[in-house]
């Protein structure tokens, strides 16, 4: 009941007015906005009516947005786009200046309303605190893992999930059938009457599914746009990363290169995962096994020398070098890496990278290395002869070096340095030990059964087998090889294996034909075939004799009781962690 003339309140008109009053109030502040970009001759932005991806945002913390009174707001081919309220300051000049060079693109500043950009900042609050640390990457929240995850299970279920989904979630989509399927590499390459996607998944490529031709475009610029490359550029090649980050229930980062390259259809992406979680391989569980395993984790303990791991591109040999350098990462040791790229970050170990266009290389850093008070050093690659001589130097003056070379087989290493230049009486006593390696993929638990080998390949296992030396005096054998063959069933020992190496009679082979837990492949994993050659008396005399050929090497050290990398594969067949196919494949 209302007293006599008093007027009834209505709530909803007060508030409809309002809200009115606000809305012309905004417009005026948006009017005035636009008048300053035009005096200063910026475009001017209203992000209300914008979305803002949250991969761009975090280019820059909240900190700095705060601070500076800017934030970045979308990426195309043109650079990185800015907007502020007071873009003349001086102090925020002084700040893109640095974001620029950081992030290595031309920027684009707007003109937003103060309360505009108020209105945006509050778009921080959906960035999870930890990220803020990081400049760039994409988030992608662990739900919508959970769920991807779940519909990239099995390839088949992917394959499904890729015919109903949309363009947005397609890139989300690859990543977690990349991650559920412990693939390193994604491909998308685009052909003439589709776009086809593979998975790179324990060294071997799979195609997974082929996606319409005109979803192409759109796809492309998606991870293009994520990468930081130019997306109106089809006709030259381009690099790029960026990082996923997993968000609760589990935090973690995933660094993604990206490489687009020209093709006749398209253009071809490869997308590699390097996974942190991948990095904590220990030096025990690499797969070196009996004598070159106390070989090696003898030489690896001495104060200085070169140690050299070899081999072709994906064997594995940088896993390698991490290993050693967890296994010595104590406080007692100041260890410094140069890297191209720095593939994995290790705590407690002081990372350098290569900037070749910046003059900044191997043979460069590595001088200013030496010059820091290291202990161990860790040169990603031997490139070249500058390189080469640096790192000698510093093995011969106190340091423990680790390094990689691409050659074939151990006694390939001195070799190819000798072919760049390397001096044999400087390489022979710097060298401790020279280890080749291969990964072979581990045969899946689940699925895997005896299998008996043809003729033809045990006849060839029984030759490659009795060459394994049975050390001194032969009827007492002292190669921890022969241990390992006791254990899958070898009744006599390999000194006392008769010539003709009927002894692989007793040995069991097995093979596995795939399962819903390998993804029907019938692998799952991969571990290392190893050959360690040191750097004995005899073999420093072949380098100093300066006629040292791989083929005089190989024959010394198999002498001296080096198992070949074909050798200790067919050892870890026989003990049922791969198979013979997979040995001949990588190794012979």
């Amino acid at each position: 009941m209302s007293l006599p003339g008093v007027v009834p309140t209505d709530d909803a008109a007060e508030e409809r007015l309002s809200e009115k009053l606000q809305g012309i109030a905004r417009s005026g502040e948006e009017q005035r906005a636009q008048a300053h970009a035009i005096e200063l001759g910026l475009p001017y932005v209203n992000l209300r009516e914008l979305p803002i991806t949250q991969n761009v945002l975090a280019l820059m913390t909240e900190s700095q947005a705060r601070t500076f009174l800017v934030l970045p707001f979308h990426r195309d081919g043109q650079g990185i786009h800015v907007a502020s309220p007071e873009p003349n300051s001086t102090a925020l000049k002084e700040f893109l200046v640095s974001f620029s060079s950081r992030q290595r693109a031309e920027l684009v500043i707007h003109v937003i309303s103060a309360s505009g950009f108020t209105e945006a900042l509050e778009r921080y609050r959906r960035i999870p605190e930890e990220h803020e640390k990081v400049e760039g990457g994409v988030e992608i929240r662990g739900e919508e893992i959970a769920a991807m995850s779940e519909s990239a299970a099995t390839f088949a279920k992917l394959r499904e999930t890729f015919s109903n989904i949309s363009v947005s979630d397609l890139l989300t989509l690859l990543i977690a059938g990349a991650i559920r399927g412990r693939a390193s590499d994604i491909h998308v390459e685009a052909e003439s009457g589709g776009i086809k996607v593979r998975y790179r998944i324990d060294g071997v490529l799979h195609d997974i599914v082929e996606l319409p031709k005109d979803l192409w475009q759109r796809l492309i610029s998606r991870m293009k746009l994520v990468a930081g490359l130019k997306i109106n550029v089809d006709d030259v090649p381009q690099d790029g990363r960026f990082t996923i980050f997993y968000t609760p229930p589990s935090i973690e980062k995933i660094d993604v290169r990206i490489s687009v390259l020209p093709t006749a259809f398209g253009e071809s992406i490869v997308m590699r995962l390097l996974m942190a979680s991948s990095v904590g391989v220990k030096f025990e569980d690499l797969g070196i096994t009996g004598r070159s395993f106390e070989l090696l984790s003898k030489e690896i303990a001495r104060p200085n020398g070169m140690i050299l791991t070899t081999g072709p591109t994906g064997s594995g040999k940088t896993t390698t070098l991490y290993a050693i350098l967890t296994k010595l990462n104590t406080p007692e040791n100041k260890i410094i890496t140069i890297e191209d790229p720095i593939e994995y970050k290790l705590e407690g170990v002081n990372q350098s990278q290569v900037e070749t266009e910046r003059g900044y290389s191997f043979a460069n850093g590595l001088k200013s290395i030496v010059r820091q008070d290291p202990d161990i050093i860790m040169v990603g690659e031997i490139r070249d002869l500058e390189t080469a001589d640096i790192a000698i130097q510093a093995a011969l003056t106190g340091h423990l070096v680790l390094s990689t070379l691409h050659t074939n087989s151990a006694s390939g290493t001195v070799p190819r340095l000798l072919s760049m230049g390397a001096k044999p009486f400087l390489l022979a006593p710097a060298i401790n030990v020279m280890i080749a390696q291969r990964l072979v993929r581990r045969l899946c638990e689940h699925c895997k059964k005896e299998t008996p080998l043809d003729p033809a390949t045990l006849d060839r296992v029984q030759q490659i087998l009795t060459t394994i030396p049975k050390g001194e005096p032969e009827t007492k054998p002292v190669d921890s090889e022969a241990k390992l063959l006791a254990s899958v069933g070898v009744e006599r020992s390999l000194a006392s294996a008769p010539p003709n190496g009927s002894f692989t009679s007793s040995l069991h082979f097995y093979t596995a034909p795939g399962c819903s837990a390998c993804n029907s492949i019938g692998y799952h994993g991969r571990i290392g075939i190893y050959e360690v050659m040191p750097m004995s008396p005899e073999i420093e005399k072949l380098v100093l004799s300066g006629k040292t050929s791989e083929y005089d090497m190989q024959a010394i050290a198999i002498k001296e009781g080096m198992v070949t990398m074909v050798q200790d594969g067919l050892l870890k067949a026989a003990a049922g962690i791969t198979s013979v196919e997979e040995v001949f494949r990588v190794a012979e």
